[in-house]
């Protein structure tokens, strides 16, 4: 009876499927449920009070909060702005015919991404120390610079934070980009310089176009990135209590709220905010991409 229930056509894909969906159920659907109820409560330990929407009433006077909020919303910005049109670029040379090694040059691209976060971070805070004798202030001092405090400034604390996330992630995307164009037929490349298109021409009539979905995916991934930034802040600055807030973002109020200060349903309100900022923002990028246009004509 159990062999012919496991080998029936009609329920064989849910005994398939069913591992995936427990998992998900249990480690995706009940956290989230868990977290929407904590963010209404007052939570202590041993203990928790129904407080209806005083976590939300109070993210709104929330100064640091703010501050966080504009971070990562600021720092978001920026990697998109780095690191979508950069590696994309990188991608068509390396892509291209004349280009001599390129797998030598995937290889350096992408090794920054297999080092530990951790390490980058630790690596990078003594670079950009204060010291004169720092790797970035020796290297500036070249130039006849004066030793620059770079993490305790918030213009040069965001410029180290973008160098690292560039530094990290630049080999990542070009790959991603790579892949986009192995797909793009070779044809459309030669029947546009028979007909007299120069390189740039080719680029913005042919390779753009065609990259499209995965510059879509590519987006979609960053802004979450982005958004989700902690580790990296939170090593280049030893700790979550970076000077002034300069580096801290909302992943880091959420754990200085829920870990620091052990308060479980403030910190629930604002994972909660997270998620819906991220969520809106890629459903209006989708919408705006035509995503959801394309879909509905398939139907």
């Amino acid at each position: 009876m159990v062999k012919k229930f496991l080998f029936n056509q009609k329920i064989a894909p849910y005994i398939f499927v069913l591992p995936f969906v427990l998992v998900f159920v249990v480690f995706f659907i009940s956290p989230i449920f868990n977290t929407v109820v904590m963010s209404f409560e007052s939570i202590l330990p041993g203990q928790s009070k129904f407080i209806g929407i005083d976590n939300y009433k109070r993210l709104i006077g929330d100064e640091v909060f703010t501050k966080a909020v504009l971070n990562s919303i600021k720092y978001t910005i920026a990697t998109l702005l780095l690191l979508i049109p950069i590696p994309m670029v990188l991608a068509c040379i390396i892509n291209s015919k004349i280009m001599v090694g390129r797998e030598i040059f995937k290889s350096v691209f992408f090794l920054p991404a297999l080092t530990s976060v951790v390490v980058a971070g630790t690596i990078f805070r003594l670079a950009f120390g204060e010291q004169a004798s720092s790797l970035m202030n020796s290297f500036i001092g070249l130039f006849g610079f004066e030793p620059i405090k770079w993490l305790k400034s918030q213009t040069f604390g965001f410029v180290t934070l973008l160098i690292l996330a560039c530094w990290r992630w630049m080999g990542v995307n070009i790959l991603y980009f790579l892949a986009g164009l192995k797909s793009i037929p070779e044809e459309l490349y030669e029947s546009a310089e028979i007909d007299g298109a120069n390189a740039w021409q080719r680029f913005k009539a042919i390779t753009i176009p065609q990259l499209k979905p995965t510059t879509v995916y590519v987006l979609t991934i960053s802004i979450y990135g982005g958004l989700a930034m902690f580790t990296e802040s939170y090593m280049l600055w030893a700790g979550n209590n970076s000077p002034q807030n300069i580096g801290l973002t909302i992943i880091g109020y959420l754990y200085r709220q829920g870990i620091e200060k052990n308060d479980m349903g403030y910190a629930s309100a604002v994972g909660i905010l997270l998620v819906t900022i991220a969520m809106v923002i890629n459903l209006i990028q989708l919408k705006i991409n035509g995503t959801f246009a394309r879909e509905d004509s398939h139907e």
